[in-house]
């Protein structure tokens, strides 16, 4: 909370990783998809502050992959007071596929993409 009684900005970014984290978790961007150490790393995010969130509130998350290119995908996130349409937030984050034992960037892997297109009712951008 913040001196006017908010949800604290910082809060936001808590609850995208959440949601971020569980569209990983559908998607098996946890696992070790590409072999070798290979995995998602956030490589950009902004937030864009639309409502005010007061404690306590119930909020849902909405997170879906918007674009997906040979080494990213760009994923697009609301969040939603329980029960609205309209978000109070929404966000843009760059999320890389990242070889972790050489630190480098490395391909998407046909798996991943895969489950992405089976889980979007939207097509993302490829």
């Amino acid at each position: 909370m913040d001196a006017l009684g908010h949800v604290n900005n910082a809060i936001y970014f808590r609850y995208i990783e959440s949601g971020r984290i569980a569209y990983f978790n559908a998607i098996g961007a946890d696992a070790d998809l590409g072999g070798g150490g290979e995995g998602p790393i956030l490589a950009d995010i902004q937030c864009s502050f639309i409502g005010q969130l007061r404690y306590p509130a119930q909020i849902d998350i909405g997170t879906r992959t918007a674009r997906i290119g040979t080494k990213s995908f760009a994923v697009e996130a609301g969040i939603f007071l329980a029960g609205e349409d309209a978000p109070v937030a929404t966000s843009n984050a760059v999320v890389v596929w990242f070889d972790y034992a050489n630190q480098r960037t490395a391909p998407l892997p046909d798996t991943l993409r895969k489950r992405v297109v089976e889980l979007e009712k939207v097509t993302p951008e490829m």
